[in-house]
């Protein structure tokens, strides 16, 4: 979640300052927009994610990286931390710090009633311009619900959805499956706790 902007700031000011700040914030065009933190739901939700994409990357020359790996989407300047970013192939990184990711091949955003519009929209504009993001993931907080744009060679972005805890996502950039249920699971009101066998 964002909000309003603070002081102008260059993109090297940004990082500078951003490095040692206790708490994240965006950055396009000399704006920072601070970031609000998220709730329970959808920490579950992301938290499932990774531990979902992990296990099935895990033998795989893939990284799966949390909210906390910032993005430069170098074409635009926007800096931003997706909830989830996958990477397939060698990661290329701002500099020697590693902490700023500019290839990523998969971006999920866990949608919220604050930053839905700006997910879709304009943020989703400027993911469009990252040459090597292949896939970008949209996830409900409130219902079991995925949707997915994949790159098509022509440059435009297939979409499909995937609906139900008895439904599946099949990730295509990365040969990946999201099993709804696993999303979701011991989110409250969506997703049932995980019963262990006697």
């Amino acid at each position: 979640m964002l909000v309003e902007p603070t002081a102008r700031m260059t993109p090297k000011e940004y990082l500078e300052a951003e490095r040692k700040a206790d708490l994240k914030s965006e950055y396009l065009a000399g704006e920072v927009f601070a970031m609000a933190g998220a709730g329970e739901s959808h920490n579950l939700i992301v938290a499932n994610l990774i531990v979902g994409l992990g296990t099935q990357l895990r033998k795989r020359p893939c990284r799966v990286y949390p909210s906390d790996m910032r993005v430069l989407v170098r074409e635009t300047g926007l800096y931003t931390y997706p909830d989830v970013a996958v990477v397939c192939g060698e990661p290329r990184f701002l500099d020697d710090r590693r902490d700023t990711l500019l290839n990523p091949t998969l971006l999920v955003e866990v949608l919220s009633e604050s930053t839905e519009a700006y997910d879709r929209g304009k943020k989703f504009e400027h993911y469009r311009e990252i040459e090597s993001l292949q896939e970008y993931l949209l996830v409900s907080p409130t219902e079991p619900s995925l949707e997915r744009f994949l790159r098509q060679e022509a440059g435009t972005w297939l979409f499909s959805e995937a609906r139900g805890l008895g439904a599946a996502a099949e990730l295509a950039s990365i040969g990946c499956t999201l099993m709804l249920a696993e999303v979701y699971e011991k989110v409250e009101g969506i997703g049932a706790p995980r019963v262990e066998a006697p």
